[in-house]
């Protein structure tokens, strides 16, 4: 048996949510499909879904409209209106979860770079438009460095200010477009002066990429 496709009309999609407004004319189906993120279904009107479990099972659910009903990822299968006439609801998925997973691994990898000494790692890692606002210079944001070639350059001259640099004890969070990185920093100057302190990162991303590295240490005293 051959039934007509469900009709998805996404309305919103903006790395954080994913709206999709979903219209089934009688015995219309979705098509088998695994729910890669949390979502939450509004109904738009009253109707019974016929679903098609992957145990080869079935289930029932009736939908009234506006009130909703959540469920987690991992959810497997087709989807049918059972009913005999027209129905629809939205489907509003968290995707911003993904983004944050993805962006969490940026700085672990930026991380492991800082402490492989890897310049090239530590560029790919940031956007195509940088910036790095290092914990000391002439401004109350400290030293602003524009764009990637300037960014570039004053990491190689952080590698180069500390011949022997480790950034330990390293944890991150994000929370939407804003990252924040703690360590502590571990390093011996060209002078033989050693240096060990705590300090943070703020991250703004592009993406799941680096847009803006902006650092702040401890004072010793």
């Amino acid at each position: 048996m051959t039934r007509p496709e469900a009709e998805p009309v996404v309305h919103i999609d903006d790395g954080r949510f994913r709206v999709t407004e979903w219209r089934f004319a009688p015995g219309a189906e979705t098509g088998w499909h695994i729910h890669g993120h949390d979502y939450v279904i509004v109904p738009l009107t009253d109707g019974r879904l016929d679903l098609t479990l992957p145990d080869g099972g079935s289930a029932q659910a009736e939908l009234r409209r506006g009130v909703p009903y959540s469920r987690r990822t991992g959810v497997a299968h087709n989807v049918v209106n059972g009913g005999a006439a027209p129905l629809a609801f939205l489907e509003v998925e968290a995707v911003e979860s993904d983004l944050s997973a993805r962006r969490l691994a940026t700085l672990d990898r930026f991380l492991a770079a800082w402490n492989a000494r890897d310049v090239d790692g530590l560029m790919d890692c940031m956007a195509e438009s940088c910036a790095f606002h290092s914990s000391a210079g002439p401004g109350p944001e400290g030293a602003r460095h524009e764009g990637r070639e300037a960014v570039r350059v004053a990491y190689a001259a952080l590698f180069d200010a500390f011949p022997q640099a480790a950034w330990t004890r390293g944890r991150h969070v994000v929370s939407g477009d804003t990252g924040l990185s703690s360590w502590r920093f571990v390093g011996t100057a060209r002078d033989g002066g050693t240096v060990e302190v705590d300090g943070c990162d703020i991250f703004g991303f592009d993406g799941e990429l680096i847009a803006l590295k902006d650092s702040y240490r401890k004072n010793r005293s």
